[in-house]
């Protein structure tokens, strides 16, 4: 068997970063080792710094979040109560978690314009130019190069968005878990404020995320280094979400496994 590597396809969760809405933004307050140390008398009753490893303590972190922050996986009950079509949307303690280890594809879509759609032609034409067929359980990446922005407010409004017949393109194909490297499944929210301003339609609103109302699905968002997978195909992805009850989404590390 070849040796198997493996890529880090998510990003750190960070205080105070610009590249969510304000309301969105970590926030991480710390306590080093010498706090830590202060903090262990409460649990051990007259110990003194000389009890201590050079009279230090643990260390320990306490964040404010949201399920959206950082690296995550939207459950269907994120988009809607309902999915495919009037069945209860499952939440992320609900997943199967056969979803979420399966054979990877990467679609390169940086070529398009940030706030741009993909449209079911276009997912056609990159199946094809890699010379692959999306199967059912596939976990499908979408690589738009907007994760070279994270860290800065532009982030926000960078790379290109999914279409509702894009994401039911996939979601026909058996397709469960998808993925983006831009801040959102669909295209930035100021595109789609912006076209609904000037048209009045709203089906131009959140219309990636409320495909799941028809085709129950979970997307990933916030993902990056997909640059870094050498191969276009025939990789694998595991992106198990953290269990939270009830919960509209989980934080979740996904990786690529390659096979050199």
């Amino acid at each position: 068997m070849g040796r198997k590597y493996f890529i880090d396809l998510s990003i750190a969760i960070e205080d105070g970063l610009p590249s969510d809405p304000p309301i969105m933004i970590p926030k991480i307050e710390t306590m080093d080792h010498q706090a830590g140390a202060e903090s262990m008398k409460t649990f051990f009753p007259g110990i003194t710094e000389k009890d201590l490893p050079e009279g230090l303590g643990w260390a320990v972190e306490f964040i404010t979040l949201s399920t959206h922050s950082g690296t995550h996986l939207d459950a269907p009950y994120h988009y809607h109560p309902t999915m495919s079509r009037g069945q209860r949307a499952m939440t992320i303690d609900e997943i199967p978690l056969e979803w979420c280890f399966s054979d990877g594809v990467v679609l390169d879509f940086r070529h398009k314009p940030d706030g741009s759609l993909i449209t079911a032609k276009e997912m056609a034409e990159a199946e094809k130019k890699i010379g692959y067929t999306i199967k059912e359980g596939d976990i499908v990446l979408i690589m738009t190069g907007a994760d070279r922005y994270w860290g800065t407010p532009e982030y926000l409004t960078r790379g290109c968005g999914m279409s509702r017949e894009s994401t039911l393109w996939l979601t026909d194909r058996g397709v469960k878990v998808v993925g983006t490297d831009a801040w959102s499944w669909d295209r930035p929210l100021p595109f789609q404020a912006e076209e609904f301003k000037k048209t009045g339609n709203s089906k131009v609103i959140w219309e990636a995320h409320f495909a799941g109302i028809d085709a129950g699905y979970c997307h990933m968002e916030k993902l990056a280094h997909l640059n870094e997978i050498p191969v276009t195909h025939g990789f694998t992805v595991c992106c198990f979400p953290v269990k939270i009850k009830s919960a509209s989404a989980g934080w979740v590390r996904p990786v690529a496994i390659v096979e050199a």
